[in-house]
């Protein structure tokens, strides 16, 4: 069997390890956007080793066929249709949907 507290804390430093590569691929992506997917792919090898799932905020900024890092206005086109966000990755042409948020009256 193997020691529970030590797979939880290599889960602990893979989602910080995860964060720093999504941060690192902001930073990049001005002077080179090849380093900033490969930060997105090296992310996505993380959370597939240790079987954990990228939070939803960062799971919204690289695109799921091609692993591109996304910046609006650069390589995604956004855009609002019919109570959804239609994100369009520029490089492969693979569009995400997701529903609007509703208000709480």
């Amino acid at each position: 069997m193997t020691d529970t507290t030590r797979r939880s804390g290599s889960r602990r430093l893979a989602r910080e390890r995860i964060t720093i590569l999504f941060a690192r691929a902001a930073e990049f992506y001005p002077e080179n956007p090849a380093w900033s997917n490969r930060c997105v792919e090296l992310a996505r090898k993380i959370s597939m080793r240790h079987r954990i799932r990228i939070e939803r905020p960062l799971k919204r900024r690289f695109c799921r066929r091609c692993s591109t890092y996304l910046v609006p206005g650069a390589n995604a086109r956004v855009r609002i249709y019919r109570g959804r966000v239609i994100v369009t990755c520029l490089s492969c042409g693979h569009r995400s949907r997701y529903p609007v948020g509703r208000h709480q009256a």
